[in-house]
């Protein structure tokens, strides 16, 4: 270093015999040869990794609250959360225990939920714009559970003969022509539910639009309601079933599995645009979903998922009268017992799998019932709703076993088949139904 007449300090290359010569080079040169050097190394490395870390690899939105309702079926997503399932898979997951079907529809159209427990048929009707939904286009790319659900009665009508929609009709007539016909609950307009008591009692020769009143109440009120007279009857999910007949006032008249063996239940819901803008948090979520449900079809995990869930920041029961038909064994609170083989699954027999078959399906019911009118294009919006394509590609990653087609041919317990080609057809071939 040496000054110019002004005093201003210069800087000067270093000459052997100065001090500092021999101690290697400078500062300056010292970092251009490490960036150098690092520059070599990283060479060979390709775009993306930082420090270790791959940059990019991991979910775009990692902190998801997920929407549940109180009920048996919300079991994949509490176990993917409470074993950290969810965490595996670089998801932050919030699970939020709403009050009703519509709170769900609601916080997830508004994006205060990421994702959410869904009954079949909420993601059409609004996509759609069905019911007072408001239109939001929505996908089903997973199925969280098959069968599981029940048609509860009061124990009045137990007392009258009724066991069957056939023995129930003569009953509701009498009713009717005295001016006060009996009321029945489900949980949700375009849901399972209802889908499920309108086909049971449609297959009895009753229609559930002019012959009884159907009411909406949330899943965990139906016993309250059941126990102050309000209703002769409901559609719901478990524990709630097995609840009103270990509380001695009702009795399950069916099973929905003996309506329809292995039929679709729960999904697992997202908004269109979320899953469209997040394709690496929905395959971490449908991952870590699936880990979940593959221990919960574990026989011997069963008891301690019953424990779980059963915790009052989820379905606030008993363990025991969650346990029993999560195993299969059956009260039905009308002198029977039994074991039923087609209790509620959520991953074995392809049970994840959003077959559009069983979209098809659901908006043959929407068409007879009245819900959409003629020139739906059935096609078109099954495969806009139930994604196959996002279930199928995490499949495959985990080599999980796939169907080869989308669609299928099915069978209810009335013995009328459904094929996915021809809904309409379906939806006009029943005697009781309002086909516009």
């Amino acid at each position: 270093m040496s000054r110019t007449r002004t005093g201003r300090r210069i800087r000067t290359a270093s000459r052997p015999g100065d001090a500092g010569a021999g101690k290697g080079p400078s500062r300056r040169a010292f970092l251009r040869g490490s960036l150098s050097a690092a520059g070599l190394l990283l060479a060979g490395v390709p775009r993306g990794w930082v420090g270790g870390a791959w940059a990019g690899d991991g979910p775009e939105t990692p902190q998801v609250r997920i929407g549940i309702i109180a009920l048996t079926d919300c079991s994949s997503i509490v176990m993917a959360h409470e074993l950290g399932l969810f965490k595996k898979h670089g998801i932050e997951s919030t699970v939020s225990k709403e009050a009703s079907w519509a709170v769900i529809r609601d916080r997830l159209s508004l994006g205060e939920n990421q994702a959410t427990h869904m009954l079949y048929g909420m993601p059409y009707a609004s996509t759609l714009g069905l019911l007072g939904s408001p239109k939001r286009p929505m996908v089903i790319p997973f199925c969280l559970s098959r069968n599981g659900q029940a048609i509860t009665l009061d124990k009045g009508l137990l007392e009258k003969g009724v066991k069957t929609a056939q023995d129930l009709k003569p009953v509701a007539d009498e009713a009717k022509k005295n001016g006060e016909p009996l009321t029945f609950a489900m949980t949700f307009p375009p849901g399972t539910h209802a889908m499920w008591i309108r086909y049971w009692l449609g297959a009895g020769g009753i229609d559930p639009d002019k012959d009884v009143t159907l009411l909406t109440i949330p899943p965990p009120q139906m016993v309250a309601n059941m126990k102050v007279g309000k209703m002769n009857g409901f559609c719901v999910g478990e524990p709630w079933n097995a609840r009103a007949v270990a509380d001695g006032i009702g009795y399950t008249a069916i099973t929905t599995q003996q309506i329809w063996p292995d039929h679709p239940e729960k999904v697992f819901g997202l908004t269109a645009e979320f899953a469209e803008k997040n394709p690496k948090t929905v395959k971490a979520l449908l991952r870590a979903l699936t880990e979940s449900s593959q221990y919960i079809d574990k026989m011997e995990n069963r008891p301690h998922v019953a424990e779980v869930v059963s915790r009052p920041q989820y379905i606030n029961v008993a363990p025991e009268i969650i346990l029993g038909r999560l195993q299969g064994d059956y009260v039905y609170g009308d002198g029977r017992t039994g074991h039923e083989d087609l209790y509620m699954r959520f991953h074995d027999r392809q049970a994840n799998f959003p077959w559009k078959s069983h979209g098809l399906w659901w908006l043959s019911q929407f068409r007879r019932w009245g819900m959409i009118g003629e020139g739906v294009d059935y096609a078109s919006v099954a495969a806009s709703v139930n994604r196959t394509d996002l279930y199928r590609e995490v499949a495959r990653e985990m080599s999980v076993s796939l169907p080869e087609a989308d669609v299928k041919k099915e069978k209810l317990f009335d013995g009328v088949e459904f094929d996915p080609a021809d809904p309409e057809g379906y939806a006009r071939s029943f005697a009781i139904g309002s086909v516009a």
